[in-house]
């Protein structure tokens, strides 16, 4: 039943023509439109954001509607990895502050995370078959990676910016006898902390002040209300899991970095 839902579009699905998408246009054009006359500075931001979106999406729909058709593992592969490497970097491109390795530190936790989580739902919750139907496992790894970026990207900056402001109370733990893993416990507590609150407040509004773009989109196509909840739930708990493993592993690789194994804080390898 779930996937008769997931994979057919209602009688009742209203298809959605160019001239209807330009005439959603004007919803933007109002907004600019308020920017100039309170001058707010807003108009450009937003008609760059609004062009690079309409492209960025009409890009990914010829790709996907190419490779639903080929159904290729290989090709279903390699967008995946693709994806995977622009979302590791990203991350990256966000934090304020760089050492060396945190790009292949950020990819790898990308990787481990959003596969792992992704597969596992796919293949083993959703049983999907065979396992590398892009029509499931392209859109879900995509809200995966998403979540998982930002999960990174604030836990990453977060435990650098803790070193660096917290620097001397760490060295004082440290020339006191303390571990490395004891002096920076804290840090790295609050870093995982800080990357899981956007997906964490998600949760806690989700149903009651927000309707997921997920399960909007299937309800939208014509499917059971109940059955999009159900895949909703499965992809939250995915995008969760993704967050916390990709969150922990990338600041316990920075801390690794940071911290060298006699104990002392590597501050100078920031920049």
């Amino acid at each position: 039943m779930h996937s008769f839902y997931f994979l057919t579009i209602s009688d009742n699905y209203l298809s959605l023509s160019y001239r209807q998408l330009a005439i959603s246009c004007l919803l933007i054009l109002i907004n600019v439109a308020l920017s100039l006359r309170l001058r707010l500075g807003l108009e450009r931001n937003l008609l760059v954001a609004s062009v690079r979106m309409v492209i960025q999406l009409l890009l990914i729909g010829y790709v996907l509607e190419w490779l639903f058709a080929l159904s290729d593992p290989f090709s279903v592969l390699a967008i995946a990895l693709l994806m995977a490497g622009i979302a590791g970097i990203s991350s990256v491109n966000r934090t304020s502050r760089r050492f060396s390795g945190i790009y292949w530190q950020s990819l790898l936790s990308v990787l481990v995370a959003s596969f792992f989580v992704t597969n596992l739902s796919v293949a083993g919750i959703i049983q999907v078959k065979p396992w590398y139907n892009p029509q499931y496992l392209i859109p879900m790894l995509g809200m995966i990676l998403g979540n998982t970026l930002t999960g990174i990207s604030l836990g990453l900056e977060r435990f650098m910016e803790g070193l660096v402001i917290n620097r001397h109370g760490i060295e004082t733990l440290l020339a006191l006898g303390a571990t490395r893993w004891e002096a920076t416990h804290r840090e790295i507590q609050i870093a995982v902390k800080t990357g899981m609150i956007p997906t964490i407040n998600s949760m806690m509004v989700m149903g009651l002040v927000s309707l997921p773009g997920m399960m909007t989109g299937q309800i939208l196509a014509g499917a059971s209300p109940i059955d999009a909840v159900r895949y909703q739930i499965v992809i939250v708990f995915a995008i969760a899991s993704a967050s916390a493993l990709g969150t922990i592993g990338v600041v316990l690789l920075a801390w690794h970095t940071l911290l060298s194994p006699n104990h002392q804080l590597r501050s100078d390898r920031l920049r």
